[in-house]
């Protein structure tokens, strides 16, 4: 009973790292300049990151050779912090360069992983880059500074529309400095 059920769920999570029809990576991802902080600049909507501003995801070598994933955004209903963590991993062999193709799988739910696309990247800047899962209904732009310049979003905007993603409901993450809301007067003594 075990082993079938095994044998149903394999095609299940191969399904959930694969790339979306008429997507494809990018074939070479320099890792370690790819390490660091991105802001999260537009993405369609998915539970995890529902009402999150503030997105950044932040990457750093693992001692294993994959690469750690911290993502946080602020809930902007609870005014409270949110962050998970994962781990990602390139699913190609290396290319003869020692780069590698922009194919990950990334998980944050211990054995479960799923797809991690780069389908467009700055080189060799690697200011700005975009993202999708193993379907269209996952995407993102991410960028190394809190804003990206109009027209680049556009042109990437307009990439993605013509690969079949849902350019008209990307919701545009306000990355605006934080601003405490201090309670007045709880810490003064009369």
């Amino acid at each position: 009973m075990r082993f079938t059920f095994l044998l149903l769920l394999t095609p299940l999570l191969t399904a959930c790292l694969g790339v979306p029809d008429k997507v494809s990576v990018v074939a070479s991802v320099d890792a370690s300049q790819y390490l660091g902080t991105w802001y999260e600049i537009a993405r369609l909507d998915h539970s995890f990151e529902r009402n999150l501003d503030n997105v950044t995801a932040t990457y750093s070598l693992r001692d294993d050779g994959g690469i750690k994933v911290i993502n946080k955004g602020l809930n902007t209903k609870s005014n409270q912090w949110k962050e998970a963590e994962g781990k990602a991993y390139f699913i190609d062999p290396a290319n003869a360069d020692k780069t590698n193709t922009g194919h990950l799988k990334v998980s944050f739910f211990g054995p479960f992983y799923g797809a991690y696309n780069i389908i467009e990247l700055d080189k060799p800047y690697y200011n700005y880059v975009m993202l999708c899962g193993p379907d269209k209904s996952y995407f993102w732009i991410l960028a190394r500074t809190p804003q990206l310049a109009y027209p680049i979003k556009q042109q990437l905007i307009t990439k993605a529309k013509e690969l079949g993603f849902a350019t008209d409901k990307l919701i545009y993450v306000n990355q605006t400095p934080v601003v405490v809301d201090y309670e007045a007067g709880r810490h003064v003594r009369h």
